[in-house]
C-alpha cells in the first residue's frame, strides 16, 4: 500500500505560479515511478507529468509547453509539481499517483495508487 496526499492547490491569477506537493507513506516510495494527472470539470483525467523512481527521467504532456516541472525528494517521500505561467485552462483537480510495475506512464489506468486531489483554479 502507498498512501498519497496532495497539497498546495489554490486560487491564482493567470501568469502566476503554484507548487503542488504529494506526500507519500507506506510502501517503498523511493522505488515508485510517480505521475501527476489533472481533471477539469466535464473532462476526462489527463496526463500532466511523470518522474522515474530515481528522478533521472521526466516526461510531460506536450500541451504544457515547458511551463511545469516535476521533481522528487526520496529522502522526504515527496513528489512536487512546479507550475509557472498558469493559464485559466490549467484549472482542474490535480492528482498524484504511483505507477504499477511495467505500466505506461501516460495511461492513468496503469497507476495503482492515487491521492485525493488538490484543486487548482486560475482566474483570468
Amino acid at each position: 500500500q502507498l498512501h498519497l496526499v496532495e497539497s498546495g492547490g489554490g486560487l491564482v491569477q493567470a501568469g502566476g505560479s503554484l507548487r503542488l506537493s504529494c506526500a507519500a507513506s507506506g510502501r517503498t516510495f523511493s522505488r515508485s515511478n510517480m505521475g501527476w494527472f489533472r481533471q477539469a470539470p466535464g473532462s476526462e483525467r489527463e496526463f500532466v507529468a511523470h518522474i522515474s523512481w530515481s528522478g533521472l527521467n521526466t516526461y510531460y504532456a506536450d500541451s504544457l509547453e515547458g511551463r511545469f516541472a516535476i521533481s522528487r525528494d526520496n529522502a522526504k517521500n515527496t513528489v512536487s509539481l512546479q507550475m509557472n505561467s498558469l493559464k485559466p485552462e490549467d484549472t482542474a483537480v490535480y492528482y498524484c499517483a504511483a505507477l504499477s510495475l511495467g505500466g505506461l506512464y501516460r495511461d492513468d489506468g496503469d497507476y495503482e495508487y492515487w491521492g485525493q486531489g488538490t484543486q487548482v483554479t486560475v482566474s483570468s
